[in-house]
């Protein structure tokens, strides 16, 4: 089975797609991670995230150990990931990856594209949205509890920024799949978002077994 998970930064996709691949025995892939791992790569070779040259080469060199590193979800990075991100030739270099893991024991695979472009026949395909606001405040509480001050204006810019970013960029635009089902988590705490996306996916289901 595969569940693709699809939204805009600090939605709450991450969190819910590890509980769901949980309660369906499904292995898990953070997609957005390969893409971050890529960035940091770049950043610590001294290169420019925007380089098509040297942003490719950093993914096709990416390894399953640059993912697992605890320091990929900082302001820079982040910033840095949606603009490695833009690059065709970098979502190349990393569809093979996902598409890999996906198909190999199934998968709750979470991203911008996974049921628009890396799985676009997936079982079940989720677009887990909220406010910027709201998706503003769980960010800069990830960055308060990582030691780092930045304030609420400042977190409300960036991930403005990077959904425009997402939504305009030439390559696999951050779209709902026609076929997904939306969840809005603005007012939803994450126990509520499972049990609301479980209901789905067993509806789903039931109607494809039918």
């Amino acid at each position: 089975m595969i569940i693709a998970i699809d939204g805009p930064a600090a939605a709450g996709k991450g969190t819910l797609a590890k509980r769901l691949a949980i309660a369906l025995n499904l292995p898990y892939l953070d997609t957005g991670l390969l893409y971050r791992a890529t960035a940091k790569r770049v950043l610590e070779a001294g290169g420019d995230p925007t380089d098509v040259q040297a942003a490719t080469a950093a993914a096709r060199a990416l390894s399953k150990a640059d993912t697992s590193r605890a320091d990929l979800r900082d302001a820079v990075t982040s910033k840095a990931a949606s603009q490695v991100a833009s690059i065709p030739a970098v979502r190349e270099a990393l569809l093979a990856f996902q598409r890999e893991y996906g198909s190999a024991n199934g998968a709750v695979l979470d991203g911008r594209d996974i049921g628009t472009v890396i799985f676009p026949h997936a079982d079940v395909k989720l677009f887990v949205t909220a406010s910027v606001e709201a998706r503003a405040k769980r960010r800069q509480a990830e960055f308060i509890a990582r030691g780092e001050s930045v304030p609420l204006a400042n977190v409300i810019a960036d991930v403005a920024a990077r959904d425009e970013a997402d939504r305009t960029r030439a390559a696999a635009p951050l779209i709902p799949a026609e076929d997904a089902i939306l969840i809005d988590t603005t007012t939803l705490n994450i126990e509520e978002a499972f049990l609301h996306a479980m209901q789905e996916i067993e509806k789903k289901l039931a109607a494809s077994n039918s």
